[in-house]
């Protein structure tokens, strides 16, 4: 009787490092993400570039993660999501480590670009390993995995300014902390990904426009446009009503380091009330971070609406990948693509547009515009998906 029970415990311990390499890859492309935006001003510095001309830089990094929706899903069904990811993974640190030393604008516009596309392929390929972990496991595991990506966006800003603080170049930081990232997944968690993919069948479509997968991704476009306009407005927001500048700044951290604690929450909430309830419920939150937000005054109402906001949102896409992966009208590999390729253009096209409205009616327009949407979604995933 020993020998099978052996058995089954070497194959339960084997799947549960397959689920702790799924979360590192998760947190690893979080906290490259957030290190990023540490860079971003010293490379504003170092290429003496204005606002504008920035601006028009950062739009390759864009570009290249909707690229990366055309080859990320055929990559992982050709080469599996072990050898995509880690090939990606490893592009994708580099380039960065490569921003933080380059001066010149032209390659540092080409590097953006190798920047953008190589996070895509990464965020539709660990989406892709983490579905099949939920298939195999037949466990609800999405939201632990993407509040790994939050908790990673958290830390890896939190790293690198402690490095920095500790004397280091930004050079030297941004290179200890990818390293150390590149050697924990080649080292330790690599062996554990998926050497498969999703073995559907070849399409010659990267995206399919069908039915309940645009529905999801419309829905997904508005709750990644809410994360990007918390990003983008929630600072000036804050300083608008009169808090701190050295506060304001809080305003997306305290969202992110809710998200993640709602995230990693998430799977058992999921477990044990079931989808229906759990979008209904963070909807109801959602609705209340950004009611006090908009109706209070003062920084600690503020940051505690922020906070409950993040609460509230936090489990809405990772129920939406979820749902994809489980759905059987597209392939997976299609489905995802078609998902992050409507997440993205919300996060791209959506802060730019809620400055329209701010330059046209301010900023509580802006919030209060982002609530209604935000309650609209929910309510259709909830009506969609109970």
């Amino acid at each position: 009787m020993s020998a099978p029970n052996t058995a089954t415990g070497h194959f339960q311990t084997f799947f549960r490092w397959k689920q702790y390499a799924t979360r590192y890859v998760f947190l690893v492309l979080g906290m490259a993400i957030s290190a990023w935006a540490v860079l971003v001003p010293y490379a504003k510095a170092s290429l003496t570039v204005n606002e504008a001309q920035l601006g028009m830089l950062l739009l390759l990094i864009g570009i290249g993660a909707l690229l990366a929706i055309f080859i990320a899903g055929k990559l992982t069904n050709h080469f599996g999501c072990r050898k995509t990811l880690n090939v990606s993974t490893t592009v994708f640190l580099v380039s960065l480590v490569a921003l933080a030393f380059t001066t010149n604008t032209v390659l540092f516009g080409v590097l953006l670009l190798i920047f953008g596309l190589s996070s895509g392929v990464i965020d539709i390929a660990m989406n892709i390993q983490a579905s099949l972990i939920e298939r195999r496991t037949n466990r609800r595991l999405m939201s632990g995995f993407h509040g790994m990506y939050s908790a990673g966006g958290f830390f890896g800003a939190l790293i690198v300014s402690m490095l920095l603080k500790v004397g280091l170049a930004i050079t030297w930081s941004m290179t200890i902390l990818c390293l150390v990232m590149l050697l924990g997944l080649m080292l330790i968690f690599q062996r554990y990904l998926d050497p498969t993919g999703m073995r559907e069948a070849a399409s010659h479509s990267a995206i399919r426009l069908k039915g309940i997968v645009v529905f999801l991704g419309l829905l997904c476009g508005i709750f990644y446009m809410a994360d990007g306009t918390i990003l983008d407005w929630g600072a000036l927001f804050m300083m608008g009503k009169g808090c701190e500048t050295e506060m304001s700044g809080l305003a997306f951290s305290v969202f992110s380091v809710a998200t993640a604690i709602g995230r990693l929450k998430g799977d058992r909430l999921l477990e044990a009330f079931g989808v229906p309830k759990v979008i209904a419920a963070s909807g109801v939150v959602a609705i209340i971070g950004f009611a006090v937000i908009l109706m209070t005054s003062g920084t600690w109402f503020s940051l505690a609406g922020f906070t409950i906001i993040g609460l509230g949102v936090s489990n809405l896409i990772p129920i939406l990948f979820s749902y994809i992966s489980r759905q059987k009208e597209v392939p997976v590999s299609q489905a995802l693509s078609t998902v992050t390729t409507l997440g993205y253009l919300g996060l791209m096209a959506g802060p730019p547009a809620m400055g329209h409205i701010a330059h046209q009616h301010g900023l509580y327009a802006v919030f209060g515009t982002v609530a209604c949407m935000v309650l609209a979604a929910a309510i259709a995933g909830w009506k969609v998906l109970r």
